[in-house]
């Protein structure tokens, strides 16, 4: 009788384990480039110092071939193991640092790009089109980035160093620069950067955009040409001054528009405007000129409007006694989430400048004040609309009394895609000023508003 083998399993082999792809970082982000960056430009700056190079008398074509010959120069003596390519960037870069912004000269020429946010110099985030993302540019070092910063604001006539650690300039783009350094700043240099567009947003734009439908167009055309007095609400980044440069395209050219900001951001398209800034004071806080100086003073300029930048202090006595004192038609932004915030903001701010009057006394000039309330929100996606008009309508039982006459409504679609939707509320507007409007607010197909 045979004995019987039982035949061994089948040998099991283990699957694959899956390979990851080895992902190529580009040269310009990698350590060796910010330390090869680093070495290059001081052996350049040695060589215009050395050679006596006059490189502000230069064109542009002239610095980056001398630019170019130096940095091959400067390889080949020190031997640095970098191909062609690699060069041509490093060149590059040095040309920005020598007769630019350094890492921020792309950055600070992209027209899309709205925000420039630098947490310390490792960390830069951009802004573009409402949506927040990491650059790819980077500083060397603390060093590097406080040498681009103060390049920037050397010709504004302000420092950055232990004694001023705290800079807001305005840009001669008419950009926004803030910057906090240490010891206020625990990370390294802090940096806020808001870049305003050449040619501000029209309103056919921001309409072509889904700011606001066509109905409110009508009645945001009407608010101006009304010389309706009107208050832009809404949180940072939300829109509010390309929505009150929007506005200033409907004011008349007959007019004369006085504009007064803390840093100077608006470019109203309007023939006749007198902008005004104030001006902070020295070490001793001598020679300060306030926004609340500047909005008394331009009472005694002939205004027929006043337009201010934004209100988040004292000059909220000035502004509402300049609309309740003839200046109709006139404009501002105020930082708030909602129109009935905006009126708590407002009695907030005029209780800290000092207002001595009764609460119910201060209300009463608040609405007859402010005729209507435009809320602008910047939504999830990103994208700014505006989602309230609210109008002032009176004081009642102590209570600054209002009517929602738009309201934002976004809803999904079949796609699953967010879609606008602004629902008039049917409610007629108060305001004697819209009268000459009726008509055309009716053709608008406003409804029971007109």
């Amino acid at each position: 009788m045979e004995d019987k083998v039982t035949p061994l399993p089948a040998r099991q082999t283990a699957p694959p384990l899956p390979v990851e792809p080895i992902v190529s970082v580009p040269f310009e982000q990698t350590e060796q480039f910010q330390s090869v960056l680093s070495a290059a430009h001081e052996y350049l700056l040695n060589h215009v110092e050395d050679q006596r190079v006059d490189i502000d008398a230069w064109s542009p074509e002239t610095t980056g071939k001398y630019v170019q010959s130096q940095t091959a120069a400067f390889v080949k003596e020190w031997k640095i193991p970098v191909n062609a390519q690699e060069m041509e960037a490093v060149s590059n870069a040095l040309h920005k640092e020598l007769t630019g912004f350094g890492p921020l000269d792309d950055l600070l020429h992209d027209p899309e790009i709205e925000d420039i946010l630098i947490n310390g110099y490792k960390d830069v985030h951009i802004s573009s089109g409402g949506q927040l993302r990491r650059a790819t540019q980077r500083f060397s070092d603390d060093r590097h980035l406080l040498r681009i910063l103060r390049r920037i604001i050397a010709p504004l006539g302000r420092r950055l160093d232990d004694s001023n650690p705290m800079v807001d300039a305005r840009l001669p783009n008419g950009g926004r620069l803030n910057a906090i350094i240490s010891p206020l700043a625990v990370d390294g240099p802090m940096v806020s950067i808001r870049k305003f567009r050449k040619d501000p947003f029209t309103p056919d734009e921001l309409l072509a955009r889904g700011a606001f439908d066509k109905p409110m167009y009508a009645l945001l055309h009407a608010l101006v040409r009304g010389r309706c007095n009107v208050l832009i609400s809404g949180g940072t980044s939300s829109g509010k001054t390309s929505l009150l440069n929007a506005l200033a395209t409907f004011v008349p050219h007959n007019e004369r528009v006085i504009t007064v900001e803390d840093t100077a951001e608006l470019a109203l398209n309007h023939p006749h405007v007198v902008r005004l800034e104030s001006r902070l004071g020295g070490f001793d806080g001598a020679g300060a000129v306030s926004i609340r100086d500047l909005v008394r003073n331009s009472l005694r300029m002939r205004p027929d409007r006043i337009v201010v930048g934004e209100v988040r202090g004292a000059e909220v006595l000035e502004m509402l006694q300049a609309m309740n004192t003839g200046h109709d038609g006139s404009m501002a932004t105020i930082h708030a989430n909602s129109p009935r915030d905006c009126l708590y903001r407002l009695e907030m701010l005029a209780g800290f400048a000092g207002f001595n009057g009764s609460e119910e006394s201060l209300r009463r000039q608040i609405a007859s004040a402010i005729n209507f309330i435009v809320q602008i929100s910047r939504l999830g996606s990103g994208r700014r609309v505006i989602t309230s008009i609210t109008e002032i309508t009176g004081v009642s039982d102590n209570i600054i009394t209002s009517q929602e006459l738009f309201k934002h409504e976004p809803w999904i679609d079949q796609d699953s895609r967010e879609r606008d939707r602004w629902v008039g509320l049917g409610f007629h507007p108060h305001c004697y000023k819209l009268e000459p409007f009726r008509q055309e607010l009716r053709e608008a197909n406003l409804g029971s508003l007109a």
